[in-house]
């Protein structure tokens, strides 16, 4: 019945954690925010991709009849137009509260080149013509969203473009063709240009920036254990100053998937903006990580004699331990003995202002190592010790170094009676700092991954430890192929 009863609780408990809108998980593991200096950079960015576009832009041949005294009835045709040059000028990339972002683009010049026609009775005339758009403004509001699978998502809810002068050059100096072009073409040129401008733009935040946004990991691989959920729990927030990208931020098993049962903390975030972007990495995206490797027993050890400096004044033999355990000598007589270590619940890291630390509670199993092979319990520790952590950062990953604290050893169960166990704290400092330690280190040293888009590379960080969670200043850099 008591089993049955633990297996209700624990289905009933994980139909609660996947089945109630808002439970556990409402809260992000991880926050990217990005400040009014890294808009105004993803601005700067941005104006060279949309010069390269607006070069592609392919404008209409204007043709029609004219009725010019004193040259009388004829036909033009302004044809073979193309964008010929473009200088965008400034630009401003400003939060809309709620909504998204608003790209402005003003003080802005194109250049179109093209060819000219002009035909009467018998008459021909031709040549080349230029036209210089000037004081070109240019607004586009950009929605952001989420979709199902956790991605972000853009879309160009309106586009405006106004174009303040135009001024044409026109090959042999034919005032009466200038004219025409002012008086009959001019108007319907900045309407299509306006409008082709606009349309480039949308085209290019659905065709360009939403599949570059798509770049943004949403699972990303850690180990052959572990990977990382990096999809947004809502959509970004927009607020005057700032926008807020909200990660799941939850470490996980690759091979099964199994619910966690606490929550990520509520995250009050430094008003903070020297630096362009800001990461705020919870407690739980490494609890999360403990869990998983303690799950896959990455973090069990063992100490084995061999494992025991040559000068040391305790062995792991039934003959060494005669002094300290004479019953184990007596019953298993020059035998080697072998210490098997698990933590007694994953470790989690405990964050305060400037500070990690561990406590982890180990519990060692001794063997003896019979001759049959067979390995025979003796006696169960157990350990506790803090540690303090270091992390740090490089262009992509969180990467830290854990520093070992002095072990506390209790006797918890013993089948050689009660001996002093504090006899044994030195060989276990020595043996856990040569087996544990060093795994766990070069796993911290790989770090894990910030979700960042394709291309794009952190530079100047800024590191602080902050109440449940570590707080990353850094500048952003886009790399250009």
């Amino acid at each position: 019945m008591k089993v049955l009863a633990g297996v209700l609780s624990s289905l009933l408990l994980r139909f609660l954690l996947t089945s109630i809108p808002g439970a556990l998980g409402t809260n992000p593991g991880l926050v990217v925010r990005i400040t009014d200096k890294g808009l105004e950079y993803v601005a700067r960015e941005g104006l060279v991709a949309l010069q390269k576009k607006l070069l592609s832009i392919t404008l209409p041949d204007f043709a029609g009849d004219f009725k010019i005294k004193p040259i009388g009835r004829g036909h033009y045709d302004f044809h073979s137009l193309s964008v010929h040059s473009c200088e965008l000028g400034g630009s401003a990339l400003t939060p809309l509260p709620s909504q998204g972002l608003s790209l402005t683009i003003s003080d802005s010049f194109i250049r179109v080149q093209g060819e000219w026609k002009a035909r009467k009775a018998f008459v021909k005339l031709q040549g080349s013509f230029d036209v210089q758009v000037k004081g070109i403004t240019i607004s586009v509001n950009l929605v952001l969203g989420r979709e199902p699978s956790g991605r972000p998502t853009v879309a160009a809810s309106s586009c405006s473009s106004h174009i303040q002068d135009v001024e044409v050059d026109i090959s042999g100096d034919l005032g009466w063709l200038m004219n025409l072009f002012h008086n009959q073409i001019e108007s319907k040129f900045c309407r299509v240009l306006e409008s082709k401008i606009c349309e480039m733009l949308q085209k290019s935040v659905t065709s360009d920036l939403q599949p570059y946004l798509q770049t943004l990991p949403v699972t990303t691989q850690i180990d052959s254990f572990a990977g990382i959920d990096y999809s947004l729990v809502e959509a970004p927030r927009v607020t005057a100053q700032m926008l807020d990208v909200m990660f799941k931020g939850e470490i996980f098993n690759r091979d099964h998937y199994s619910p966690v049962t606490f929550l990520a903390p509520v995250m009050s975030l430094p008003e903070e903006h020297s630096r362009m972007v800001y990461f705020a990495v919870s407690d739980y995206v490494f609890n999360t990580a403990s869990l998983v490797y303690h799950e896959t027993g990455y973090l069990n050890f063992t100490i084995t004699d061999d494992m025991v400096p040559p000068g040391s004044n305790i062995r792991l033999t039934t003959k060494s331990f005669r002094p300290l355990v004479p019953k184990l000598a007596r019953l298993y007589p020059n035998m080697n003995l072998e210490l098997q270590g698990a933590m007694a619940s994953a470790p989690f890291l405990n964050f305060s202002p400037g500070n990690l630390s561990l406590a982890p509670l180990m519990e060692i199993e001794a063997f003896v190592l019979l001759p049959s092979s067979i390995r025979e319990p003796v006696f169960q520790l157990s350990v506790a010790t803090n540690i303090s952590a270091t992390l740090t950062f490089n262009t992509s990953k969180i990467t830290g170094f854990l520093k070992p604290g002095k072990v506390r050893v209790e006797l918890k169960e013993s089948k050689v009676g009660v001996f002093n166990v504090e006899l044994l704290e030195a060989l276990l400092n020595y043996g856990i700092l040569h087996t544990l330690y060093p795994k766990v280190n070069e796993k911290l040293a790989d770090g894990f991954p910030l979700p960042l888009l394709k291309d794009t590379q952190l530079y100047d960080p800024v590191l602080e430890i902050h109440k449940d969670f570590l707080f990353l200043g850094t500048n952003l850099q886009y790399l250009r192929a």
